[in-house]
């Protein structure tokens, strides 16, 4: 396929409001419960075809078919990108992350012991926001923690008020490659560098004196957060569209007691624009994004949290193509135009390259 820039293209000018875009209906709105995400429902919901079903159960035989972006090295960097974000546990703590080794012997303040003292709240956020940056965050963002999106098997202690989200983007040549493998390890290396954001952000509130809960995917949903925070707008695809890289980016979050400034949500048209464009519906190879013309308060699957206005992306049909292609899918976030304008030129030419080779064999 060829994803050129097209009528479609957005032009926009992001403006900060006062309150987010979106419209939740309280008389249905739920804390959702985590055991209800597509992963778990795997290990416990017999209802559904995807009940016991591993998304690399056809792996090896995709493998040995030798298929353009499907080859023994690209699920083998696939698999590795994950690495950190799975095996490194401190990047999801709560507590002062144990080192794995002694501190030398002229390395002994305990940082954590007495509280600084937050005199100039805005200049705390902009130290945050520099502290984000430096270790990797691509946008970042504050917001009051509104419980409506803590998990409801969550036990966030109160006190905890403010949320530090961050961005994290992925690779747009990568990406571009979906629904191959090496779409697939940009989404990984997101994660990965994830937890290794996280665990740094954590540790440098807690050196304040302060607490830190350390979340990725967990305890909280990520996307209403973001956008509380100011980093974009919820797309048709189900996914945070950001001004700067549209929904090419992995979220995860800081909950924290540290004194901040809540920033203002923004606006640039998403709504209006995903009303009229429908691309990522139209590619997505699942049928799981719906081609409504107008976002609606109607659930598409149980994995769904009812009680927001949008366009429901029905996850199970999205798993269970996961399922059979081996490895998950991206495809919603390459074609998205949001994604086309940000990424410039290098992730198309590397898109019609594939295309040319796929046709080649």
């Amino acid at each position: 396929m060829n994803y050129t820039r097209t009528s479609k293209t957005p032009k926009f000018k992001a403006r900060n409001v006062e309150i987010p875009p979106y419209v939740v209906d309280r008389s249905i709105l739920r804390s959702y419960n985590s055991k209800n995400v597509i992963f778990d429902r795997v290990m416990w919901d017999s209802s559904w075809k995807g009940y016991m079903r591993m998304y690399d159960e056809k792996v090896l035989d995709i493998v040995s078919k030798g298929k353009l972006g499907y080859s023994r090295v690209d699920f083998a960097l696939a698999y590795a990108s994950w690495i950190v974000h799975d095996a490194f546990e401190g990047a999801f703590s709560w507590k002062k992350i144990k080192p794995y080794r002694k501190p030398v012997d002229t390395v002994g303040i305990d940082w954590t012991k007495k509280k600084y003292v937050v005199d100039d709240v805005r200049e705390m956020n902009n130290q945050i926001k520099r502290a984000a940056r430096l270790i990797g965050s691509s946008l970042v963002g504050v917001t009051e923690l509104n419980r409506d999106w803590v998990y409801a098997d969550v036990d966030v202690p109160m006190g905890f008020e403010n949320v530090i989200v961050m961005a994290v983007e992925m690779d747009a040549g990568e990406i571009a490659a979906s629904p191959a493998a090496p779409a697939a390890a940009a989404t990984g290396a997101g994660y990965s560098r994830m937890a290794f954001i996280l665990a740094l952000m954590g540790e440098f509130i807690r050196n304040l004196g302060y607490e830190a809960l350390q979340c990725g995917n967990d305890t909280a949903l990520s996307i209403p957060l973001a956008i509380d925070a100011g980093l974009g707008e919820l797309g048709r695809n189900g996914l945070l569209i950001t001004p700067q890289y549209g929904p090419r980016v992995r979220l995860c979050k800081v909950i924290t007691n540290l004194p901040l400034i809540p920033d203002k949500p923004i606006e640039f048209g998403v709504k209006e624009f995903c009303k009229k464009c429908k691309l990522c519906a139209e590619h997505c190879e699942a049928d799981a994004i719906s081609k409504d013309d107008e976002a609606t308060f109607q659930v598409a699957c149980r994995s769904n949290n009812p009680g927001a206005m949008k366009w429901y992306v029905n996850v199970e049909r999205c798993y269970l193509y996961w399922c059979e292609n081996a490895i998950d899918c991206s495809t919603c976030i390459k074609v998205c135009p949001y994604n086309v304008a940000s990424a410039g030129e290098t992730g198309l030419l590397i898109d019609r390259q594939n295309a040319k080779k796929t046709q080649s064999l």
